[in-house]
C-alpha cells in the first residue's frame, strides 16, 4: 500500500474527498466492464478536477514510480483500465466541463469525463450532434472514447472517433502538457500527434481536453427493419447496399439467437423465427434523397428475399433502436459472464465470418449470439458462459482464439472498436508482426520510458521498462 506521506500529497493536490481509499473503493475500481480478465485493486483513486491537478499527480508517480491508470467511466471491453500493478487509478470523470461550442466552426471543446450524450444535449440546439455513439452513449466518456478510438452504430456513414478529433490536451508522464491541433479545418504542422493519441489507451499520455468535430443534425431519415429466413440472404443485403452506392446511417444485424433473446428481454415484437435481422436507416438533409436511397434499400432487401417493416413515426424508429441496443443487456442476462468480442472483416466477408461464428459456437458447444455493425464489417460475436465451469470457460476460450484466427484469415482486424487493453494483447503479434510490435514499444520507450502509464495495456512488456515499485 502507499504511505500516508503520499496519500497525503495527493490530498493536498486534489483535496482529501478527492482521493479515495477503503476496501470498497478500492474493489470498485480494480474492474472495468470486461469478462474473463484478472481483477487487480489499485492503491488509491485520485479524481482531479484540472489539468493543474493532473499535472501535479503525474509529476509525484514520477518522482515515486508508482503506476498511474487513468480511468473513464469504465465501459470499456478489453481490460483497458484495470490496475494491474496496484498504484493510482486517475479517474477523469471530475473533468467534466464543456469548454465551449463553437457553432460558427462546428467544434466543441470538452474535458475528457464529458458524457458523449451530454455532449450531443447541449449542442441539439444549435441543430448539430456529435456522430461517435457506442452501445454505452450515455455513460462513455469523452475522454474513455477518445482512449479506445471508440466507434458505434453510426460509424458506417459517418465513421469513428479519430474522425472527429481536431485537437487535444496531453499531460506527457513526465508532468508537462501539450497542445496540438485545433480548430482549424487543415492542419499539417508537425508530426500528426492527435492520431497518435486516439485510440492509445491511455499508454502514452493522458488526455485533458478534446477539440471535435461537430456535424449537421440531418433533417431526415428513414428506419426499417428487414427479416430472413437465410442468414446468407442477410449478408448478401449488406454487401448489395453498399455495391449500389447506398450508405446507410446504420446498418446493423442480429442472428436469431440473439433476436430470441432480445425479444424475450425486451418485447419489443421481433420475429423471433427470422434466422437474421438487419435495422437500417438513411438519413440526409433533402427530403428526396433519403426516400430515394430508402427505395434502393427496400428493393435490395425484396430482392434477397427478406421481408420489410418501416418505421412510420419517431415512436417506432426509436422502439426499433432500442431492440438493438438492448442485445448486450439481453444477451448478459444469460449467464454470469458475457465474453464480447468485436473482430472485424471486410464488409465482402460479413457473411462468411458470420456463418463461421455460428459453426464455432457449434464445435465448441457454447451458446454464442452475434450481433454488430454489419455495414462496416464489425461483429460482435458473444459468448455466455459459467465462469464457474472450468471446462466451459476452456472451451470459451478455445472459441476465442478461432474467431481472432478467422478474422485474420478472411483479412480483418482483432478489434474494430474495443481496443488491445489485455484481453487481447497476446494476439497482437498475430496481426501486426514482430516489427510492428517493436515498433509500438519504441514509442512506447520515448514517451514513457519507465512505463509509469498503464503498463501492461496494450504493448507487450519489457521488462527492463517495467515500474517498479
Amino acid at each position: 500500500m502507499l504511505d500516508e506521506i503520499i496519500i497525503n500529497q495527493l490530498q493536498a493536490i486534489v483535496g482529501k474527498d478527492n482521493v479515495l481509499i477503503g476496501s470498497v473503493n478500492l474493489t470498485t475500481y480494480s474492474y472495468d466492464a470486461t469478462a474473463d480478465v484478472p481483477h487487480a485493486m489499485p492503491e488509491v483513486i485520485v479524481m482531479p478536477t484540472s489539468t493543474a491537478q493532473v499535472r501535479k499527480v503525474v509529476q509525484l508517480a514520477a518522482w515515486k514510480s508508482i503506476a498511474i491508470y487513468p480511468r473513464g467511466a469504465g465501459t470499456n471491453l478489453s481490460g483497458g483500465t484495470i490496475p494491474l500493478d496496484h498504484g493510482i487509478v486517475l479517474s477523469l470523470q471530475k473533468m467534466d466541463q464543456i469548454v465551449e461550442i463553437d457553432a460558427e466552426n462546428l467544434t466543441a471543446t470538452v474535458q475528457p469525463g464529458v458524457v458523449i450524450q451530454d455532449l450531443n444535449n447541449a449542442i441539439a440546439p444549435f441543430g448539430l450532434m456529435y456522430p461517435p455513439d457506442p452501445g454505452t452513449v450515455t455513460t462513455a466518456t469523452m475522454g474513455g472514447s477518445v482512449a479506445e478510438n471508440s466507434g458505434g452504430l453510426r460509424g458506417l456513414k459517418y465513421g469513428v472517433t479519430k474522425h472527429y478529433v481536431m485537437g487535444m490536451e496531453v499531460v506527457l508522464a513526465n508532468g508537462n502538457s501539450v497542445r496540438f491541433g485545433g480548430k482549424t479545418v487543415k492542419n499539417v504542422t508537425a508530426y500528426d500527434f492527435s492520431s497518435l493519441f486516439v485510440g492509445s489507451e491511455g499508454t502514452l499520455g493522458i488526455i485533458v481536453e478534446i477539440t471535435c468535430k461537430l456535424l449537421p443534425e440531418p433533417k431526415f431519415h428513414k428506419a426499417m427493419l428487414a427479416a430472413f429466413n437465410v442468414m446468407e440472404d442477410a449478408g448478401k443485403t449488406v454487401s448489395d447496399i453498399i455495391k449500389a452506392q447506398v450508405i446507410p446511417a446504420t446498418l446493423e444485424i442480429m442472428d436469431n439467437m440473439t433476436i430470441r433473446t432480445v425479444e424475450d428481454f425486451a418485447h419489443v415484437g421481433l420475429p423471433t423465427d427470422a434466422a437474421a435481422l438487419l435495422l437500417i436507416e438513411v438519413d440526409g438533409m433533402a427530403e428526396l434523397v433519403v426516400a430515394q436511397e430508402a427505395d434502393a434499400v427496400i428493393r435490395i432487401v425484396e430482392e434477397n428475399h427478406g421481408s420489410l417493416h418501416i418505421a412510420n413515426s419517431d415512436e417506432e424508429r426509436d422502439n426499433l433502436w432500442s431492440a438493438r441496443r438492448a442485445a448486450l443487456p439481453a444477451l448478459a442476462s444469460l449467464n454470469n459472464t458475457v465474453v464480447l468480442e468485436d473482430a472485424t472483416v471486410p464488409r465482402s466477408r460479413v457473411t462468411d465470418m458470420l456463418l463461421a461464428l455460428a459453426e464455432i459456437g457449434r464445435k465448441y458447444r457454447l451458446v454464442l449470439g452475434t450481433f454488430g455493425h454489419a455495414g462496416d464489417g464489425n461483429l460482435h460475436p458473444t459468448i455466455l458462459a459459467d465462469k464457474y465451469n472450468a471446462d466451459e470457460m476452456s472451451r470459451v476460450h478455445q472459441a476465442v482464439e478461432e474467431i481472432f484466427a478467422t478474422a485474420l484469415k478472411l483479412g480483418g482486424t482483432l478489434s474494430g472498436e474495443h481496443g488491445i487493453g489485455i484481453a487481447k494483447m497476446r494476439f497482437l503479434g498475430n496481426e501486426i508482426g514482430d516489427s510492428g510490435l517493436e515498433l509500438m514499444q519504441t514509442i512506447k520507450n520515448a514517451l514513457d520510458p519507465t512505463h509509469m502509464l498503464n503498463p501492461g495495456k496494450l504493448i507487450p512488456r519489457e521488462e527492463k521498462t517495467h515500474v517498479s515499485r
